[in-house]
């Protein structure tokens, strides 16, 4: 299925508007409030229309509708077994926890009964999880001027976002990581952009991510996701540098 990619760029003390209703095709320029939130703000916007090759959610996962924000290592190992329908090495795991192998002979039992709950409850806890927000880097590209874009290589078909825990390593990966990576700014923006950030390693990335698949693999296995929306910040000062929403 195709879908369309709206690009929101932001420049010097430019803000945005919010994202655009569902089935719209272009963010729409507002005026800049009294008192302007740092994602509310609108003085200057460009838009760009794209194709994305992001196909939807697998049908077992359409009906889950809760969101996870920054999940930790064991809450992302939790979820791949719950996604896959697989029993989590639970029982297997707790004598691992510090809490169980630093408690005296007479208080490991207790300690075991402890982390086997926090698990289970865990387990509860992602049984309806469809989505991720994310936060990484955004290990932006140089400018291509060809193209009028910049690349979001944190979002590249090449990258995964690795969890460890129980055991176990899952990896999430881009399921629309080659629409997703693009991130089109007009030429005549570009250098103020560029300005701003002064380092790749200056920009952060916050992202919606909508689980698509999952797939066994030894010890572990593979989340793939698409990218929904997300959003460039500069680091020093937290503004938004630019939004891309990625319609299903």
């Amino acid at each position: 299925m195709r879908a369309a990619l709206t690009t929101c760029v932001l420049v010097l003390a430019a803000g945005c508007g919010g994202p655009p209703p569902a089935g719209e095709g272009a963010a729409q320029a507002t005026p800049a409030a009294a008192s302007p939130q740092p994602a509310a703000q609108s003085a200057s916007t460009a838009t760009v229309a794209a194709t994305a090759a992001a196909g939807p959610a697998a049908p077992a996962f359409r009906g889950r509708t809760g969101e996870l924000v920054n999940p930790d290592n064991t809450t992302m190992v939790l979820l791949y077994f719950d996604l896959a329908g697989l029993p989590p090495p639970i029982d297997q795991s707790l004598d691992d926890d510090m809490r169980v192998r630093m408690a005296r002979a007479t208080d490991k039992p207790a300690a075991r009964d402890l982390v086997r709950k926090e698990l289970e409850a865990g387990l509860a806890g992602v049984r309806n999880i469809g989505a991720i927000r994310m936060s990484l880097a955004a290990n932006l590209s140089e400018y291509d001027s060809t193209y009028n874009e910049f690349t979001v290589r944190a979002l590249s078909p090449s990258s995964i976002v690795e969890f460890k825990a129980l055991g176990q390593k899952v990896a999430v990966k881009f399921g629309n990581a080659r629409t997703a990576q693009v991130w089109r700014v007009p030429a005549a923006e570009a250098q103020a952009v560029v300005d701003r950030v002064g380092f790749a390693s200056d920009v952060s990335l916050d992202a919606l991510l909508a689980i698509r698949d999952v797939h066994a693999a030894p010890e572990g296995g593979n989340i793939t996701v698409n990218v929904i929306e997300y959003e460039l910040r500069e680091n020093r000062s937290g503004n938004l540098l630019g939004r891309v929403q990625l319609a299903p």
